[in-house]
């Protein structure tokens, strides 16, 4: 016998199955599957995302049916995408819940590559407590028939978990050293890769020194991590890069932060895992590109050697910059990190990835991440991969006119802007650092602020709260679009020749 119900307490504590199935449907047109589960569908339409789990008796399954909403089949492309990817989160969730189930089967012929990342993305839970809620782990989470899409899907959701867990390891469990060790696992045995750990004294040899003004104040070594995916035909051609920062925590410095809420900076690194999980499913990929990423690893820590408000320093390129506030550590950082990525790869293209400003948050929300790049063609690249996996970027001002703000101090620039603008003043300020930019072949650039979009403070369809590792789907989706047009190109060159 088949017994019918919407979840419920009682049945997220009753042991019924180890094992959940989960289909999604156009209640227009429902497969037979729901139309026999749940046959009201077909007449009374359920709006998108509505969800039933079925319990049976017969052979101890679970069955999550999950409605497209009856405008489906109208929707198309990236609307069509992300229908899916909520009605399977919302169905995840829920079967996720249920005592004793920990294997998942997804019908995701909808999308299987949206159905996959939902999958992954809403079975995720982080939690440190010994005794805490269950997870489905994500090799219990299966296609109800395998494809190369699914399994794309796949990377794609476990990049970004990667990502969330970094952010949400606390400072102790993750100090510099622990992250570039952490990095040096997730890519053992992985081809095609190699890391370098770097130390202070390297760095100093260097020259950065805007890097090692933000690790002087903590008793943690600071690290500057550097990955190399070579996944192209030719080891010579031009890498894409990455760097991300890493301010593993920040407590402002001497300029100290306000106590409230500051346990959140555990996850000021969360440009640096962004970029480490991107360049790791790159690598998993097996993407016909050269990619190099970039974490320069540090706390920022208020002590006696700290960098004290005023100090000007003179950066890797030579350029002298005062610290008018130590809690605007994050560009320093990247300054010396940009500069390195920009001259020393033969780049050509480099992308960057921060928490950087509040200014970001009060500006677009969780909604949407800012993007700042002088070049429309690369911000069209950013536009359409960011749009096909829902993780959205919007286009931010990088204008001269905002130079007055951050170059009316006793150096060439100062590390802040006031209020006014934070966000673009900060990019502005990074876009001094990016060597090239005015070559008769200028490498392209782009600045992403993920400070808005770092954390969901409220339940989205497939993420909970907590950190979203945001900006991990829409690099791998850039990269994965970028490794098309080269083979386009080479291929077309090859006609000619």
């Amino acid at each position: 016998m088949i017994t019918r119900a919407l979840l419920s307490t009682r049945h997220l504590t009753r042991a019924m199955s180890t094992t959940a199935k989960i289909h999604v449907f156009d209640p227009t047109k429902p497969a037979s599957a729901a139309a026999a589960l749940w046959p009201a569908a077909a007449s009374k339409h359920p709006k998108a995302s509505a969800t039933r789990v079925v319990f049976s008796a017969e052979d101890d399954s679970v069955t999550a049916l999950a409605s497209l909403g009856p405008e489906f089949g109208a929707k198309k492309g990236h609307a069509r995408r992300e229908v899916v990817r909520r009605a399977v989160g919302s169905a995840m969730k829920q079967v996720a819940a249920v005592e004793d189930v920990n294997e998942v089967v997804v019908d995701g012929e909808a999308d299987p590559h949206a159905a996959a990342v939902a999958a992954h993305l809403a079975a995720y839970r982080f939690t440190l407590k010994t005794s805490g809620p269950k997870r489905v782990q994500s090799s219990a989470i299966k296609a109800l028939e395998s494809s190369a899409e699914w399994d794309r899907g796949v990377v794609y959701g476990e990049a970004q978990n990667l990502a969330r867990t970094l952010m949400e390891l606390p400072s102790n469990m993750l100090t510099p050293s622990i992250f570039a060790e952490r990095i040096q696992q997730e890519f053992a045995g992985l081809a095609d890769t190699t890391v370098w750990v770097r130390d202070e004294d390297w760095a100093r040899e260097k020259g950065m020194r805007t890097f090692l003004s933000v690790c002087a104040g903590s008793n943690e070594d600071g690290k500057f991590v550097e990955m190399h995916y070579q996944g192209a035909p030719s080891s010579d051609a031009a890498p894409l890069v990455l760097v991300g920062k890493g301010i593993t925590f920040d407590t402002g410095g001497i300029s100290l932060k306000p106590a409230a809420d500051m346990k959140l900076m555990r996850g000021d690194m969360g440009g640096a895992a962004a970029v480490v999980a991107a360049i790791q499913a790159i690598a998993k990929l097996k993407l016909p590109i050269n990619v190099v990423a970039l974490t320069p690893l540090t706390e920022n820590m208020p002590s006696g050697s700290a960098t004290k408000p005023g100090d000007i320093i003179y950066a890797m390129n030579g350029k002298t910059v005062e610290v008018d506030n130590t809690d605007a550590e994050g560009r320093l950082v990247l300054a010396d990190a940009i500069y390195y990525g920009s001259t020393e790869f033969n780049a050509h293209t480099l992308i960057d990835v921060a928490t950087l400003t509040g200014a970001m948050d009060i500006a677009l929300g969780e909604v949407f991440t800012g993007v700042f790049t002088p070049s429309d063609t690369l911000w069209d690249q950013l536009y359409v991969a960011g749009e096909h996996e829902y993780d959205r970027f919007w286009r931010m001002p990088l204008d001269d006119d905002y130079a007055p703000q951050i170059s009316g101090s006793n150096a060439d620039l100062c590390n802040t802007g006031g209020k006014p603008a934070g966000s673009c003043t900060a990019a502005l300020f990074l876009k001094s650092f990016v060597h090239g930019l005015d070559a008769e072949k200028p490498i392209e650039w782009a600045h992403i602020d993920i400070a808005g979009t770092m954390e969901a403070t409220r339940e989205k369809p497939y993420l909970l709260k907590g950190m979203t590792g945001s900006g991990v789907r829409a690099l791998i989706e850039y990269a994965s679009r970028l490794a098309e047009r080269q083979a386009d190109t080479d291929t077309e060159m090859n006609a000619t020749e």
